[in-house]
Formats: structure tokens, C-alpha cells, sequence
């Protein structure tokens, strides 16, 4: 039997559709399961999250190494920016450059973190539409070929699976566009916030060294 391109793009296509339903399930879970870490993040670690840059700046400044630590293990801060800062003020027999490069260091890291966190909701916002995309478009073609043949009963089959598909990606797509905005916002204020502690801490540890 021959094959022409169009069959064989055809065949192609319908073979595409198990493996795009199961992608659309997985972005799905996927959504579900950011807006419960999202939870779980907001009611855990940023329930208590209060800072007043400028008075935590002072008391930085009010005192030595002991009373360094102590004023931020009280901070309102979290427990991933108290364990940065602690950990420049238990270097502190370190030279100078070394100090400022494992302050660097320290920032890197947790910018890469956030950058992980957020890029799963990234990747499921981009991804949503194009497989809801391809949902719809793949039982479209024999969805209009069964109009052609007045077959009404695969027409409507087919109509459901492509507007199922789609409603999936994009409602996929929405949730996780909404949880990177706000862990955007949230971790961009988060290294605002350590950025200017770890300067102020970086200050104390060099001056206290000298």
C-alpha cells in the first residue's frame, strides 16, 4: 500500500494525541501541586515574615559579632537569609576579598534558587497553551472529515476532546502565570532585602576583624 506525505502526517498527528492528553494531565498536576507549595509557603515561612530594613540596619551597627548574630537570629527574617547572613559572620576569620567573594557567592546561590522555584510555573505557563493548542487542533481533523461524511456523532466527539484540551491549558497556563508573579514578587523584595543585610553584615564582620 502507498503512503503519501499527507498520510503520513496524518498518522503522525493522531499518534500525537495519548502523549498530549498525558502532558496536559502532568502541567495539570503540576498547577495543583504550586498552589500548594505555594500555600505551604506563604502559611509556614512567610506568615511571619516582618522586616523593618532600616531599624534591623542599626542594630547591625550597634554592636559586635555576638550581638551581630543575635540581632538576626531575632529578625523577623527567614530562615534561609538568617542561615546566609550567619554564615558570613562564622567566616569571619577570612581575609577581606575572601569575605566580599563568599558574600557574592552566597547571593548567586540564592538568586539561582528563586530562578529554580519560579522556572516550574514558568515552564508550565509557556507549555499550557501550546499542548492545549495542539489538544485542539489534533480531533479536529477527523472531526471534519466525519462532517464531510454527516457522521454528527464523531463531529461532537471530537469537538469535546479539542475544547477539553484547550480549557485544560489554558486553565493550567493561568494558575501557573499567577504563582510566578507572585513568587516574582516575593523573592525579588526577598534579595532586595538581603542584599542590603548582607552589606551592612559584610561592614560589621571587616571592621570587627580589623
Amino acid at each position: 500500500m502507498d503512503f503519501t506525505l499527507e498520510d503520513i502526517l496524518h498518522t503522525i498527528g493522531q499518534a500525537l494525541m495519548n502523549p498530549c492528553l498525558v502532558v496536559l494531565f502532568l502541567l495539570m498536576a503540576v498547577a495543583v501541586w504550586q498552589v500548594g507549595d505555594l500555600l505551604v509557603e506563604l502559611l509556614v515561612e512567610r506568615r511571619k515574615y516582618r522586616v523593618k530594613v532600616p531599624e534591623l540596619m542599626q542594630a547591625l551597627h550597634a554592636g559586635g559579632k555576638e550581638h551581630l548574630a543575635k540581632q538576626i537570629e531575632a529578625s523577623g527574617l527567614l530562615r534561609g537569609q538568617k542561615d546566609i547572613l550567619l554564615s558570613m559572620i562564622q567566616a569571619d576569620n577570612l581575609p577581606k576579598e575572601s569575605l566580599v567573594a563568599l558574600a557574592q557567592s552566597q547571593l548567586a546561590t540564592a538568586e539561582r534558587r528563586c530562578e529554580k522555584t519560579v522556572a516550574v510555573t514558568n515552564l508550565v505557563a509557556k507549555l499550557g497553551p501550546m499542548f492545549g493548542l495542539l489538544g485542539t487542533l489534533i480531533p479536529l481533523g477527523p472531526g471534519i472529515v466525519a462532517l464531510g461524511q454527516g457522521d454528527t456523532t464523531t463531529l461532537s466527539s471530537s469537538l469535546a476532546v479539542a475544547f477539553d484540551t484547550t480549557i485544560a491549558g489554558l486553565i493550567s497556563a493561568a494558575v501557573a502565570s499567577v504563582i510566578s508573579n507572585i513568587r516574582n514578587r516575593w523573592y525579588h523584595d526577598d534579595m532586595v532585602i538581603l542584599e542590603t543585610l548582607m552589606e551592612a553584615t559584610l561592614q560589621e564582620v571587616i571592621e570587627d576583624a580589623e
